[in-house]
């Protein structure tokens, strides 16, 4: 079944690969039509992401699994190449595709973007020693993780023993009530009796009177189930069952953890074959590839002997050695190629002495190119992607290879010797070559001074490479003058304790990203079409997560070649996750958790060269313990306009100079992400500020479809029982303005266990959640206005309103610029 996926999303990859140049090369000025293609790529590059994910992940066979993800981290990286595309095109973080999902006959649950379960597989156990280290260091230190989610306040002892007597006393209370209560109903039972002996009652009567409750009691049942049972044919209700845990989940879940001890078992045989197939290939073959190898370049020295009349000059070891003369070729091939550079050398000097005399024609030349090309400019061109080489390999590889091959003889899916044996021989002949080309060297020299009797001459261009290496070297030496090594007497492992004892380092909360719940945007391409900009939905707002956040730090590969991002902010009002957005981060990635916050900073490492050594060891565990998310909870704090007269013993602008130096520090190789997280963005200075976040999110709150969701699957959660007298939809409704945290609060405060051992004979009904959040503040219309107010004066929001007004957006761009 997986084979045949594979098959069909590699087929689906080249036949996308094979138009993608064709539509991209041409340069358009139609916006709409970009978009579209643009949009378009995207979709079917996000399909063949989750078929290949879902093929990785069940694979078993090592080597297949290694193509899947050299492909797998192509198709990523590209995603994130077409996004960016679409960011700087439509000036907008966030993108609607509901025409397209429609052309194409999907629907918006195959757009969500999945997390690759290898994040996390291939280091499980890396992740799990350093929790216990972490755990350790703060056990040791006195620092209590349990304490810190449900925090408890001491209180004296007189109040102690008060809350106790109190307790106590209503506990007394309540029992004397019962007792009472028991009392009065034996009273009211005897004198009821004494009542009734009295009268003389008709048995038939009675019996008529019980009938008639019964069968109106059994009938109200039995149209009650048949109401039921009708709904649920009609799909509008679940099955009784629905919720639980059924057989075949369990059985799958068994058989998920039995592929995954097969993955790390075949691939351990993998790693000690490639070692052993070597070994083996070193003892048979390596003679006759030596002597091979030196009869080749003999008889090269001979046959230029005989062309020119001189022995050749050997390739040096930085050039590859006799690597570059022999790869894929024969003898005759490399003669040929010798004489036809001596001929385009001399073609060369010719010509240079030519242009040399025609310098005025060249000037007026190049006044009509320059012309031509502000008119090209003009034209939309898509830029060059470092990701479709690597897919395109990936392609040919499983075509030559996967393609056709029989694999009946590998029922149990493990390694290929004879690939194994294909790839080694190429490594064992490159490593053999390395040696050849030493002896060889020598044995020219020899033949030189005995045949020719040549003198070896200096050689112009290595004085040339020594005064290019002495400046290298100048630069790495000014370099290393700037960036010393504060710490280059310590360990990691004590950096590492020291930042942990400090609280700057801190334990991440388990939370996925898929906790994070939403509702799609149905209505996005409407009303961009009547130039309406819609709020983003929850779920535009995880998607940017994933893309910006979690796939860079999770794969190395991306994060080196992707449009780098290292900063992303998070604005939006309390409540609506911003700070679960961030410990999802680190969750799905296994990602190490730095609080640079205000608060958290203040008081520590006082003074100019503390800030300095505390930025350094933050920074340099970072690197070694990547990937690592720097979070910044109230960054606007750091930005102030003016600092506050409470605030000011804090000093809460102390990281604002340092951040812009730390983010050009950080490099392609340094899975490093600096997240900060705002309520309040409008008080900070907007310039330094969007210089250091490179993606502004802004993060709403719910819509209605958002908040229908989140009521049913919290309620659920936290032991609620969903039935017909709990209206969700009236809740949905009537909570606009209501964030997450709200909500959560909520049902929190009201499914007590009490309550949720009482739904059997009392459901739960809408007004109960409605009286509990009537006490709470909504974000009113004002503030959500005033967030969009400030996104609007952000770089990319000012792009977007000239875009919508019919300004050009190169005219924005210089107004960035002259500011």
């Amino acid at each position: 079944m997986y084979n045949k996926m594979w098959h069909q999303t590699q087929e689906a990859l080249s036949a996308l690969l094979d138009k993608e140049p064709q539509k991209m090369i041409e340069p358009q000025r139609n916006q709409v039509f970009i978009f579209q293609t643009l949009a378009t790529f995207y979709v079917k590059y996000v399909q063949i992401f989750r078929n290949l994910e879902n093929v990785y992940d069940q694979f078993v066979h090592p080597q297949k699994r290694i193509l899947i993800r050299k492909v797998l981290d192509g198709v990523m990286g590209r995603i994130l190449e077409l996004k960016n595309e679409m960011v700087e095109l439509e000036l907008t973080e966030f993108h609607y595709f509901d025409d397209i999902l429609q052309d194409l006959k999907l629907a918006p649950q195959q757009l969500d973007i999945p997390i690759p379960k290898y994040f996390l597989k291939e280091k499980l156990e890396v992740i799990k020693g350093r929790e216990k280290i972490l755990a350790q260091i703060l056990a040791d230190s006195g620092i209590d993780t349990s304490d810190m989610k449900y925090p408890v306040k001491s209180i004296p002892f007189d109040e102690a023993v008060k809350l106790i007597q109190i307790a106590e006393r209503a506990r007394q209370g309540r029992l004397r009530a019962l007792f009472m209560k028991q009392i009065y109903l034996q009273e009211y039972r005897a004198k009821q009796s004494k009542m009734l002996g009295k009268k003389v009652t008709d048995t038939w009567a009675a019996a008529l009177r019980i009938q008639k409750v019964w069968r109106r009691f059994h009938q109200c049942k039995e149209t009650e189930k048949l109401r039921e049972e009708e709904m649920i044919f009609l799909g509008m209700n679940p099955p009784p069952l629905f919720n639980e845990v059924s057989a075949t989940v369990i059985q799958a879940e068994k058989v998920d953890h039995l592929r995954n001890e097969v993955q790390r078992k075949h691939e351990e045989d993998y790693r000690e074959a490639l070692v052993t197939i070597k070994n083996d290939l070193k003892l048979i073959e390596g003679v006759d590839i030596k002597e091979n190898l030196q009869d080749q370049i003999r008889h090269w020295f001979i046959e230029c002997r005989n062309l020119t009349g001189t022995f050749p000059d050997y390739p040096d070891v930085e050039e590859g050695g006799s690597a570059i003369i022999f790869s894929d070729k024969t003898i005759q091939q490399v003669i040929e190629d010798i004489i036809a550079n001596q001929e385009e050398e001399e073609k060369n000097k010719k010509k240079k002495k030519k242009k040399e005399k025609q310098p005025k024609k060249a000037k007026k030349q190049k006044k009509g190119t320059k012309e031509k090309n502000k008119e090209e400019d003009e034209k939309w061109k898509m830029s060059p992607s470092l990701f479709l080489p690597a897919m395109k390999e990936g392609c040919n590889a499983y075509k030559e290879i996967w393609m056709k091959k029989d694999e009946s003889w590998n029922f149990s899916q493990d390694y290929d010797p004879e690939l194994i044996k294909e790839e080694k021989r190429k490594e064992l002949q490159s490593e053999i070559r390395i040696q050849v080309d030493e002896l060889m060297r020598q044995e020219l020299k020899n033949l030189k001074l005995a045949v020719d009797r040549e003198r070896e001459r200096p050689v112009k261009a290595g004085k040339k490479k020594d005064k290019k290496k002495g400046k290298k070297g100048k630069k790495k030496e000014k370099a290393e003058k700037k960036d010393k090594d504060l710490t280059a007497d310590r360990t990691i492992e004590s950096l590492y304790k020291e930042l942990v004892e400090e609280g700057l380092l801190i334990q991440a909360l388990k939370v996925n990203l898929s906790d994070y719940i939403g509702e799609y945007s149905y209505l996005g391409t409407t009303l961009r079409q009547v130039s309406i900009e819609p709020m983003p939905s929850l779920l535009d707002v995880r998607q940017l997560i994933t893309l910006y956040g979690i796939w860079p730090l999770g794969s190395a590969a991306v994060h080196e070649k992707a449009p780098l991002v290292k900063s992303l902010l998070l604005a939006g009002p309390s409540g609506v996750g911003k700070k679960m957005l961030v410990h999802a981060i680190c969750t799905e990635t296994g990602a190490n958790l730095f609080n640079l916050s205000c608060s958290n900073i203040a008081g520590k490492y006082p003074g100019k060269n503390g800030l300095q050594m505390m930025l350094h060891a933050v920074f340099k565990v970072a690197r070694q313990l990547q990937p690592s998310v720097v979070w910044i909870e109230d960054t606007e704090k750091t930005f102030y306009k003016k600092v506050p007269n409470a605030e000011k013993m804090n000093e809460p602008k102390r990281l604002k100079k340092h951040l812009p130096q730390i983010l050009k520090l950080l490099k392609p190789d340094d899975r490093i992400l600096i997240v900060g997280t705002t309520r309040r963005p409008f008080d900070a200075e907007l310039q330094s500020f969007c210089k250091v976040y490179q993606k502004i999110i802004l993060v709403p709150r719910p819509d209605y479809a958002s908040r229908y969701v989140l009521w049913k699957q919290i309620i659920e959660r936290n032991g609620g029982v969903l039935t017909s007298a709990l209206n969700v939809s009236c809740l949905a409704k009537v909570t606009d303005g209501f964030t997450q945290g709200h909500i959560v609060e909520v049902v929190k405060g009201v499914l007590t266990d009490q309550r949720i051992r009482r739904q059997i004979h009392k459901p739960l009904t809408a007004v109960e959640f409605i009286t509990a959040i009537t006490s709470m503040n909504p974000v009113y219309k004002e503030e959500e206005e005033s967030f969009k107010n400030w996104y609007a004066k952000t770089p990319l929001g000012k792009k977007r309103a000239l875009a919508i007004t019919g300004g050009s957006t190169e005219k924005a761009k210089d107004k960035g610029k002259r500011k």
